[in-house]
């Protein structure tokens, strides 16, 4: 059996809070989200996905950009994809994340998180084809870059744990 013919089976990977990544091979991201926002961004022709996960809203600083930040994080998504071989009306995206828990921050930055992806998406003429955000509770998510299906997880509380590298009070 030759190469092309052979069906791949998926890489696992963890984002990160800050990264945007857009793999070559189908590959399952899984991340976890409070306030943070992951865009997932998939090409209907080419198959291909990518993800960021950002948890600030916007930085205007020349410089000191990072994707941490949502309008920085977002654009460089887009810019790898359409650098991949994607063209822009190819392209629908998902947006996942944005809780707000009054606990631990008086400041909405979910919602400010989730306002930057919609505003910066509609710019761009990408089509939003789901959204699970807001709310109170956090998420972990799981996305298949190769069909563009999301598993989204609520949870309660966010353990330590369940950010990469985990550590032990995770449930195996």
């Amino acid at each position: 059996m030759n190469n092309s013919s052979q069906e791949l089976t998926p890489i696992n990977y963890y984002l990160e809070p800050g990264f945007v990544v857009t793999p070559s091979n189908p590959t399952v991201i899984s991340t976890v989200l409070g306030s943070s926002v992951s865009v997932c961004l998939f090409d209907r022709k080419r198959k291909v996905g990518g993800m960021n996960s950002f948890q600030l809203p916007l930085i205007r600083e020349k410089g000191k950009t990072t994707t941490r930040y949502g309008n920085v994080a977002i654009c460089t998504l887009i810019r790898m994809m359409v650098e991949d071989g994607s063209k822009i009306k190819h392209l629908e995206a998902q947006i996942v994340g944005g809780a707000y828990n009054q606990e631990i921050s008086r400041l909405n930055m979910g919602y400010e998180n989730v306002r930057i992806a919609r505003k910066i998406l509609a710019r761009e003429k990408i089509a939003i084809t789901s959204e699970d955000v807001e709310g109170i509770k956090g998420r972990k998510i799981v996305f298949s870059t190769h069909t563009s299906e999301i598993a989204v997880f609520k949870v309660d509380k966010l353990r330590k744990s369940d950010w990469y590298p985990y550590e032990d009070d995770r449930i195996s």
